[in-house]
């Protein structure tokens, strides 16, 4: 079932008899696929919620007010040159100095597509960090990045190079989260019937009957109650820290682009 209505979207993503599409449980130990069966993004019941309480609690002694400055003077040092720069700031917060591997070991972390290269990449980053570390730097890996791109596509049309100097970042993030979302779709499983349910944000999020106009980007909407971020059940633990990762970014381009 495809669902494309905010309220339904709502609806689902708050009910816990929807959970996560299962992972194979039987890969071997140190690997992509074996680390997907351990992390709270795709686990159920009480072992999720163990797992998820581990995250909060590493995301509690972050303060994203540290992020942000962080990860603008990292781009400002690389000369503009950002990224990377989301998650080796995430990584330093974090204690794992080496970040090198996330990359290679993120391509299927949320696709489940496996590799020899993501599983090195798995080996290496396990050989340095505990899971829940590893868990946030892979999935604030793709998502973070992805959603600086898409931001800075809308960036020319809404004049960001020549934005004023109280001009702040966020207002083009929230409108990117809201319309233009890294991740375009989620998935659930129906516990009671079997069925699998696909959650289109993008079309969630551009719903009518919530937003004015859904279609125009607009950043002088500032937050909007987009689904990008989850909702209900199992929201995304650390929507604060993702954007001012990515705030710091985009406001380091922006002082690059008075220069």
């Amino acid at each position: 079932m495809l669902i494309t209505r905010h309220a339904a979207a709502e609806a689902v993503l708050a009910d816990p008899r929807y959970v996560p599409p299962p992972v194979r449980q039987d890969a071997e130990e140190g690997t992509l696929a074996w680390l997907r069966a351990q992390v709270s993004r795709f686990s159920t019941g009480q072992t999720h919620a163990g797992r998820r309480r581990l995250l909060e609690e590493l995301l509690a002694a972050l303060d994203p007010a540290e992020l942000r400055p962080a990860a603008r003077a990292m781009t400002l040092e690389r000369g503009g040159d950002w990224r990377g720069v989301p998650t080796t700031v995430l990584g330093a917060a974090l204690g794992v100095k080496d970040t090198s591997a996330v990359a290679a070991a993120a391509t299927g972390y949320l696709s489940g597509e496996e590799s020899p290269e993501a599983d090195a990449a798995v080996a290496r980053l396990l050989g340095q960090a505990p899971i829940p570390e590893i868990t946030l730097l892979l999935q604030g890996h793709a998502a973070t990045e992805a959603l600086i791109e898409n931001a800075l596509g809308h960036a020319p049309g809404h004049a960001f190079e020549n934005a004023g100097p109280g001009a702040d970042p966020e207002t083009l993030l929230h409108e990117t989260l809201r319309q233009d979302p890294p991740l375009k779709a989620t998935r659930r499983l129906d516990t009671r019937t079997g069925d699998e349910v696909t959650i289109d944000l993008v079309s969630a999020n551009r719903d009518p009957d919530v937003f004015a106009d859904p279609d125009r980007f607009d950043p002088s909407r500032g937050r909007t109650p987009h689904l990008t971020f989850g909702h209900g059940v199992r929201p995304c633990p650390a929507p604060a820290h993702a954007l001012a990762l990515a705030a710091g970014v985009l406001e380091a381009l922006l002082h690059l682009s008075r220069s």
